[in-house]
């Protein structure tokens, strides 16, 4: 699943928690640090993605009459185009490639920071990491169905996409997944 914006600090503070919990690192300085640091570079390889995704919508964009002339499926030379740049932007189209190096970029980023302390393989530290985003992006559908039923289950009806049904929506998810010792 690809990672987006807003999932970036509850993944961040997975990762902290996760970190904490696992029994075999020290955070030298606390939670914060440790989810600040992985927020920032979580929030970094999903703008790479967005550019390389923006270059390659101007590029179809700008060939747009040739690609209808010819009848190509947009959504197939999106994916052309995105494999074929991917390079260039420095972007890992393998979810599992690309999660496994932003947790070895996240672990260098925490150690040249001196926020961690361990006495484990560095191997052990990075599957830490890595296993944090991938349970959180397993367990969001779940976590939002939850959300959006009991949101469904208010007495007053909440309109999607006003300001007070993304405050609840956000109160609601960040509970739940205090609930599931995601975030502290």
């Amino acid at each position: 699943m690809k990672i987006r914006l807003p999932h970036a600090p509850y993944i961040a503070s997975k990762i902290a928690v996760d970190l904490l919990n696992c029994g075999f690192v020290t955070l030298q300085k606390g939670l914060e640090p440790v989810s600040e640091v992985a927020k920032v570079l979580i929030v970094e390889e999903i703008n790479k993605e967005a550019a390389l995704e923006q270059r390659v919508s101007e590029m179809l964009d700008e060939n747009s009459e040739e690609m209808e002339f010819m009848q190509v499926d947009r959504r197939n030379m999106f994916w052309l185009i995105k494999k074929r740049l991917a390079k260039d932007y420095k972007v890992i189209l393998s979810f599992e490639e690309r999660y496994s190096d932003l947790s070895h970029r996240i672990l260098n980023a925490l150690q040249k920071n001196a926020l961690v302390k361990y006495q484990v393989s560095e191997n052990r530290v990075k599957n830490v990491i890595y296993n944090a985003i991938e349970e959180y992006l397993k367990t969001y559908e779940k976590t939002q169905d939850i959300v959006l039923e009991k949101i469904d289950n208010y007495k007053r009806k909440l309109i999607p996409g006003t300001e007070e049904y993304d405050l609840v929506f956000e109160r609601l998810y960040e509970e739940e997944l205090r609930k599931r010792g995601m975030i502290k």
